[in-house]
């Protein structure tokens, strides 16, 4: 069964530019980005453990680790961790392990040589002649390891990471709600827009209806000419035309869009789709009434152009939206 939040209600609906639609937000509601960057460490029992967090938007949970090889046994726990606070976004995680000085490092003596062998290799060919960097060989991949953790060290480390990766979550919650807060001030001012711009096309369709009626009348005695109208006949007609060009249902469920996207902003939380299938179906009433306005007169050429500002009001809408967990 579909979520109510997304009924629309036009009959009840208030006009646009009610204090309904443009009153303050109430309540401090947590509305969260999908875009921040956060890095913890921790250090305990000879062992510090660091994670760096950064995610961007994604329409799901799309969760990438990137960890030192041989550490293969904390990932579990990474993901599980990770799964139970994030729901939405590409989530990149990169763990760092580094030993005290109670844990040997070893050093791959063969790896070495292959990448001072290289080196010099490159130097003859471009001929270039320097010593090598000993610390930068150190650093390249493969060269030195530390050693791993015992049987009995696993769960110890485990516990490590997780109390690592809940820190660095905390901070990346908190960025989010930070860039959550920029992106609901922006998206409560566009929404403002875009009531004000569908008052003014409800004011402008109810003004041009009598004109269109006179406008259909004068149309039909001109083709017409000496024949006698059937009042019967061409009242018909102008209830047929009027139905097909009245934007009345449009103007009320996109109404009732505006103020379910208000309601959804003010109660923040995991939002993001429901805001998306709002502004898809804002963006199908828009389409809808701009194919029922003749755009021949005044009131007929501004409504499109309000029709047209509307749309790109929704689209810009949307684009932020994406950013929204």
């Amino acid at each position: 069964m579909s979520d109510p939040v997304l009924k629309p209600s036009p009959v009840k609906s208030p006009a646009f530019g009610s204090p309904v639609v443009k009153s303050a937000i109430l309540k401090s509601a947590v509305l969260k980005s999908m875009t921040g960057y956060a890095q913890a460490r921790v250090e305990q029992g000879g062992w510090a453990v660091q994670l760096s967090l950064r995610s961007v938007n994604h329409r799901f949970l799309d969760l990438r680790i990137r960890m030192p090889e041989g550490w293969d046994a904390l990932e579990t726990e990474i993901r599980r961790v990770a799964r139970e606070h994030v729901r939405r976004g590409h989530l990149d995680v990169t763990l760092h392990v580094e030993a005290a000085s109670s844990h040997s490092i070893s050093i791959n003596r063969e790896v070495a040589v292959e990448y001072l062998k290289a080196a010099k290799s490159l130097g003859e060919q471009f001929g270039m002649k320097s010593d090598p960097d000993l610390a930068a060989i150190l650093r390249l991949p493969g060269v030195t390891s530390s050693g791993a953790p015992a049987e009995d060290e696993i769960e110890k480390l485990t516990e490590l990471v997780r109390s690592c990766l809940t820190q660095a979550i905390g901070r990346l919650d908190q960025m989010k709600q930070v860039e959550g807060r920029a992106l609901r001030e922006e998206l409560s001012q566009r929404l403002a827009t875009v009531g004000e711009h569908a008052k003014q096309i409800e004011i402008l369709a109810a003004r041009a209806r009598p004109a269109y009626a006179k406008r259909l009348e004068a149309r039909l005695k001109e083709l017409l000419g000496n024949f006698a109208l059937d009042p019967a006949r061409l009242a018909q007609e102008a209830a047929f035309a009027a139905e097909h060009s009245d934007t009345t249902e449009e103007l009320a469920r996109l109404r009732s869009h505006v103020l379910q996207f208000r309601g959804l902003l003010d109660a923040g939380g995991e939002v993001g789709k429901k805001l998306d299938f709002l502004l898809q179906e804002m963006q199908r009433e828009t389409n809808t009434l701009l194919s029922k306005t003749n755009g021949i007169d005044a009131d007929g050429l501004e409504i499109t152009r309000l029709g047209l500002d509307l749309k790109s009001e929704i689209e810009k809408l949307r684009e932020q939206v994406q950013n929204i967990e």
